[in-house]
């Protein structure tokens, strides 16, 4: 398997994207306002790099906290967190004054998403083939994905209210300026960043309905491809560099698998309240069943994979590739060969039951519920009583609002 860990956490720029110029020995982001990053100050023949590590970064932190938040709102956990900001993702009733809404899922992503319009911003050499531009259109391209599945509408960098078609036709942008870069730098960065993109795009058009365009970026992803995000045991920046979900297992106890995903499948790992001695912040029904798919705070997360691809082209095709796809993943994840019926909507579940065991806490599961409520079961349903007593029954919401404080500040959405 060709596996590509790209954390880059080497030349961090923290989370502001600061570095004093002495610290670089050049003109290097000689800014006056530290908030601000000019464009003609940063030298392109060493800043682009690190500033495109540092996007890159950006990405593996919010990337945690949007699997953590997902995971609670679609279902694969349980909110074991006395945060009520937290608890509202967990029965789908999200003020858009919820503090955690805006400092832990929406300004990471929007910190993303513009550290990679920074570079993308630059006049750098040889732009056609510049490893720098791939890796920042890369994660500018799955930073607005993200925005695009999980919020309801969006805006980049106080630009106006996106809608989520304009948000999908932005990623899609984004990931075709990755393929194309990628691909002329040659080398194997630039490939695996463009195989990367490649796959987000065919989900970003799976998303958008264009289930041919999708199908066929699927098929153009090479076998045994797989890119993911690393993280690493530093004690001393572990809220930038170690696994979110990890952190929230062990040091919080906030994640719960819940009993939808407390099944006998090696995609799904977890252990029982008996099976180890952790303890959750707050007290879920029926106990503590902790997530081992991440078990350490260096365990990876993968971001895009031919296993996925073949699942979008699956989800694109007929009744018969379903089939297919279910037969081979069931096959290889030691699962009993599916007995259900084969009209078109109940392959559709089981294909969506499987790729939910595929991509358990890696932040996809939201896109699917909004793509195809009907197929993606473990969601409960609008009305159904919360997990935990003292809190709302489950609402209605299928994504999250914009927060309220980049209404009031956006001079574009006033």
């Amino acid at each position: 398997m060709n596996t590509i860990p790209r954390a880059v956490s080497r030349t961090l720029l923290g989370a502001a994207l600061v570095v004093s110029a002495a610290a670089c020995g050049d003109k290097f982001l000689a800014v006056t306002n530290p908030n601000v990053i000019d464009a003609a100050t940063v030298d392109p023949t060493t800043g682009a790099a690190s500033l495109a590590a540092s996007a890159q970064q950006n990405y593996a932190v919010m990337f945690g906290w949007m699997a953590t938040y997902s995971a609670w709102f679609t279902g694969e956990a349980n909110v074991s967190d006395t945060f009520p900001t937290r608890n509202e993702f967990g029965f789908r009733n999200i003020s858009d004054l919820n503090g955690s809404l805006q400092t832990e899922v929406w300004q990471p992503l929007s910190l993303t998403a513009a550290s990679a319009k920074i570079v993308l911003d630059l006049t750098l050499p040889t732009p056609t083939t510049n490893i720098n531009l791939a890796r920042a259109a890369t994660f500018r391209g799955f930073s607005v994905l993200t925005m695009a599945t999980d919020f309801c509408s969006g805006t980049l960098s106080s630009g106006p209210e996106l809608t989520t078609s304009q948000m999908l036709d932005t990623a899609i942008f984004w990931f075709s300026k990755a393929i194309d870069v990628g691909n002329a730098n040659g080398s194997a960065d630039g490939k695996n960043l463009a195989n990367a993109s490649l796959v987000g795009r065919a989900r970003a058009k799976l998303q958008k309905g264009d289930k041919a365009g999708a199908a066929t970026d699927a098929a153009a992803v090479p076998a045994g491809f797989n890119y993911n995000i690393t993280f690493q045991d530093d004690p001393a920046n572990r809220a930038r560099l170690s696994n979110r979900l990890w952190q929230y297992t062990f040091d919080r106890g906030s994640i719960s698998v819940a009993a939808a995903y407390q099944v006998s499948d090696p995609r799904v790992p977890w252990l029982g309240p008996t099976q180890h001695k952790l303890n959750p912040q707050d007290v879920v029904p029926g106990g503590y069943f902790i997530q081992q798919k991440y078990p350490a705070y260096n365990s990876p997360m993968r971001l895009a994979s031919k296993v996925e691809a073949d699942y979008i082209a699956a989800e694109a095709g007929d009744v018969a590739a379903q089939l297919a796809l279910i037969a081979a993943r069931r096959a290889a994840n030691a699962q009993p060969a599916y007995a259900g019926a084969t009209d078109a909507a109940s392959v559709l579940k089981e294909l969506f039951d499987q790729r939910g065991r595929e991509f358990y806490l890696e932040g996809k599961r939201l896109a699917d519920f909004r793509r195809n409520p009907a197929a993606t079961t473990g969601v409960a349903p609008s009305g159904s009583v919360y997990v935990k007593p003292g809190y709302p029954n489950i609402g209605t919401q299928t994504c999250y609002p914009i927060p309220r404080a980049e209404r009031d500040n956006n001079p574009n959405m006033k």
